[in-house]
């Protein structure tokens, strides 16, 4: 950790509400760090990941040690940076961007966050065959946790179906084709399915509304939406109102934190802390 302390940044679209950067902050108090974490919010900057070089060049010349890379600009940071950790390259997919010097280092620890949010808050449930909605670079990042989770079948949805071709042979040539498969009827999965996963933007702040419909839900079905801003998308309200069992991506988030911190700064977060710390956040009034 240098003198000045810690500074890392998230770039990402319409992440106002994210509370990422308090959940970092906090735990770089209980841990006696300086630790500074901005929001570049590409929606209220107006720009696009057609701006990724000029935002790199600027975190590594202000002395920035790393940058968290969220929605739209997971995949598109990958040609920008020096060196890819070889998961990051398995998973075609940077949330994590560690600044060494004038060197940048994509790593992906969504993955990570996944799994242990799962065995924490879901490890009880029942994932024989499991539905996930989304392939993109949080998607591709679960569904290879599913598959270090022992899920018996993950059938993945994604409106790009080139794209969930393409996780679906990754994963397959690594897991067994028994264990993946690209989804063609979501409703007819859905019947015979444990849980649901919702690994798209569908439900964020700036893409409202619900990845499948929701009439298709059931008690017996658990789901999983990986968002946590909003708390409670259209998906998981309507999960918990007919009694299903529900986890946002608030525990995922607390694991991904710890992680984080430990790439960015070597510090030893505690996840557990982290944790209660943003279901803390999550009972403030928000203006």
């Amino acid at each position: 950790m240098s003198k000045s302390g810690i500074i890392v940044g998230m770039i990402g679209t319409d992440i106002q509400r994210s509370q990422a950067p308090e959940m970092h902050m906090l735990e770089g108090d209980a841990l006696g760090a300086r630790y500074v974490y901005r929001r570049i919010d590409l929606a209220e900057l107006g720009l696009g990941a057609e701006n990724l070089p000029a935002l790199l060049e600027g975190a590594v010349r202000l002395g920035y040690n790393g940058l968290v890379i969220t929605h739209p600009c997971k995949q598109a940071v990958m040609p920008l940076l020096d060196s890819i950790s070889d998961t990051a390259k398995r998973l075609d997919a940077v949330n994590v961007v560690v600044v060494n010097g004038d060197k940048t280092v994509g790593h992906n620890t969504d993955w990570y966050g996944f799994a242990e949010a799962f065995r924490h808050e879901m490890g009880d449930m029942p994932k024989a065959r499991v539905v996930q909605m989304g392939a993109g670079g949080a998607g591709s990042a679960v569904a290879y946790a599913a598959m270090r989770l022992r899920v018996g079948k993950l059938v993945l949805f994604d409106p790009d179906t080139e794209r969930a071709a393409r996780v679906v042979d990754s994963l397959a040539g690594e897991f067994g084709a028994d264990h993946i498969a690209l989804g063609t009827d979501v409703a007819a999965e859905l019947e015979r399915a444990d849980g649901l996963i919702n690994a798209s933007p569908v439900g964020m702040d700036g893409h409202p509304g619900s990845p499948v419909d929701l009439t298709l839900l059931r008690k017996e079905l658990w789901v999983v939406d990986i968002i946590y801003f909003p708390e409670e998308t259209e998906l998981l309200a309507a999960a918990r109102r007919i009694g299903a069992r529900a986890m946002n991506g608030r525990a995922m988030s607390a694991f991904q934190v710890a992680e984080q911190m430990r790439l960015f700064s070597g510090l030893a977060a505690d996840p557990l802390r982290i944790l209660a710390s943003a279901r803390m956040l999550a009972q403030r009034p928000r203006a």
